[in-house]
């Protein structure tokens, strides 16, 4: 069982590899997006095409959701979100940085009991993997959804809650707060169980578990575009709900 690094601050408890995902997967998403930016031309070519695949391909999405025009409003967003989740979800099942330790390390919450189970500590993972990201990033998606649909039009948001009976209220609301937890629920779980089993195969014995764990790791990598699809796609029929101008 590999251990975890964490640090506190201010009362609150921090894992040290969802913080180093976290930051490699924006640092790689930004440099993507960069590379594949430079030298456009009206006749695009190499990189230049990766890119304009990845555009239209999202704007599939978007448009899908909002007429083409409003649709565009929110194509960064919906590309932004797709490539994040994307990288974090491949991160953990491609790449696995892991160290020994024979001391403990206070300041990491490596304990001199802790160190009885295990002296490898895990150093890197995919940040969707971890329940506080999927959570934060669904309810931060949420909350944009409801300001879009607030500002757009205040007498529409609250009216639609009482459709098309005012007895109709608390199924809404009920509607309403479980969606960025399903939302959530749905990335975490997959990615969650993904790295789970590619760790369990890994302690293995070699001659049994390779072929099927290099078997699950390339199943594992179709699931994590899935999933960074469907989160995608979810967020823009969330968003699509408050300011599309029909529900």
């Amino acid at each position: 069982m590999e251990l975890t690094p964490k640090i506190k601050f201010l009362g609150m408890t921090f894992d040290v590899t969802v913080m180093i995902g976290t930051v490699v997967t924006a640092i790689i998403v930004l440099l993507i997006v960069f590379l594949l930016s430079r030298g456009r031309s009206m006749k695009p070519r190499g990189a230049q095409n990766v890119m304009e695949y990845v555009i239209e391909f999202i704007r599939g999405i978007t448009n899908m959701m909002l007429e083409a025009k409003k649709a565009e409003k929110y194509l960064s967003f919906a590309i932004t979100t797709f490539l994040f989740v994307l990288i974090a979800n491949m991160l953990g099942v491609i790449v696995m940085v892991n160290s020994e330790v024979h001391g403990a390390i206070p300041s990491l919450g490596i304990t001199e009991k802790a160190l009885k189970t295990s002296h490898e500590i895990s150093w890197f993972k995919s940040p969707t993997s971890d329940i506080n990201v999927t959570v934060a990033m669904a309810f931060a998606i949420a909350l944009y959804a409801h300001f879009s649909g607030l500002f757009k039009s205040p007498k529409r948001y609250f009216a639609h809650y009482f459709q098309p009976y005012a007895l109709m209220f608390p199924l809404h609301l009920i509607d309403e707060c479980a969606k960025p937890v399903t939302h959530a629920a749905r990335l975490w779980a997959n990615i969650f169980a993904g790295e789970v089993l590619i760790l369990i195969l890994r302690e293995g014995i070699p001659y049994l578990t390779a072929v099927p764990m290099f078997l699950w790791i390339g199943f594992s990598v179709f699931v994590g575009c899935i999933q960074a699809y469907i989160f995608t796609v979810l967020a823009m029929v969330y968003i699509s709900q408050k300011v599309a101008d029909e529900h």
